[in-house]
């Protein structure tokens, strides 16, 4: 009786030992999964601030140019800047290619609803209206209170989150001019709106224009809402593309002479990056 009792014992131990193993066993394997997890983010956290700070030194590069040449660019520029022996594409846009919510009339906010908003005329119309009656609400000074940034825009009664999306890289908050818009400094989607929604028509004056012609034909968008003015504010972009394909976008706007802190002559006031995927081949 005592012999099966120390074989029911050493049973017993056995089991333990063995669920123990197996409790230890995956405590190991979810420690390594832990540190392997651990070590990717760290890992992209490196790559992300590394890809910033050379970013940041391309856009630099260029805004050195500029201020050397001490003229401001009158239209959107292309640039290819060396920088540790890699090639980082920089674009430069002056902010007067985009449609300035504080300023902008009441027909062009309409059109920019109804073709890069999608909605009905109608609703645009409104949406319009109810844009310039924002902009126009008295502050404590008794000043019109305007849009500060253009997230702003989701104050607007009827503006939703859907709209907003859809129009906020068309818009800018920080000119103080005329309202109307530099073609030869506008993206594809701005120039589209100015053609009324004919994407068609702006395909030449892009070409011309990235081509860097001078005499780019313009007729075909709407005369009552461009201008070829170009305030010193700018937004660039520099694209630094990563090991797997993939890119990190640094987007910087800027005011050039401010006298600022730091003793550059210009000033950063809005600052943002995006992790970019590479879209799959035959995308």
């Amino acid at each position: 009786m005592r012999i099966k009792n120390c074989r029911t014992y050493n049973g017993l131990a056995l089991v333990a030992v063995l669920w123990i193993v197996a409790a230890l066993s995956i405590m190991v394997t979810g420690a390594m999964h832990s540190v392997r997890s651990e070590l990717r983010l760290v890992s992209h956290v490196r790559q992300s601030v590394e890809a910033a700070a050379k970013g940041e030194a391309a856009m630099q590069l260029v805004l050195q140019e500029i201020v050397t040449r001490n003229k401001m660019p009158d239209r959107l520029v292309l640039a290819d800047i060396v920088f540790q022996g890699q090639i980082i594409p920089v674009k430069v846009m002056p902010l007067s290619g985009l449609i300035d919510i504080n300023n902008a009339p009441l027909d062009l906010l309409a059109h920019m609803f109804t073709s890069a908003g999608q909605l009905d005329p109608d609703s645009s119309s409104a949406l319009a209206q109810a844009v310039l009656d924002a902009r126009a609400e008295k502050n404590e000074q008794g000043r019109a209170a305007r849009f500060e940034a253009v997230e702003d825009l989701l104050r607007v009664p009827g503006l939703d989150y859907t709209v907003y999306a859809r129009i906020a890289k068309l818009v800018t908050a920080d000119l103080q001019g005329s309202g109307k818009v530099n073609p030869l400094a506008a993206p594809a989607d701005v120039l589209t709106v100015l053609a009324n929604g004919n994407e068609g028509r702006i395909a030449g004056l892009i070409a011309a224009r990235d081509a860097g012609d001078l005499g780019v034909d313009t007729t075909m968008l709407n005369t009552a809402w461009i201008d070829s003015a170009s305030p010193p504010l700018m937004e660039l972009q520099a694209k630094v593309l990563q090991p797997d394909g993939n890119a990190f976008l640094v987007v910087r706007r800027v005011v050039v002479n401010s006298g600022a802190p730091d003793g550059l002559p210009w000033r950063v006031f809005h600052a943002e990056s995006q992790y970019v995927v590479a879209r799959p081949s035959g995308h």
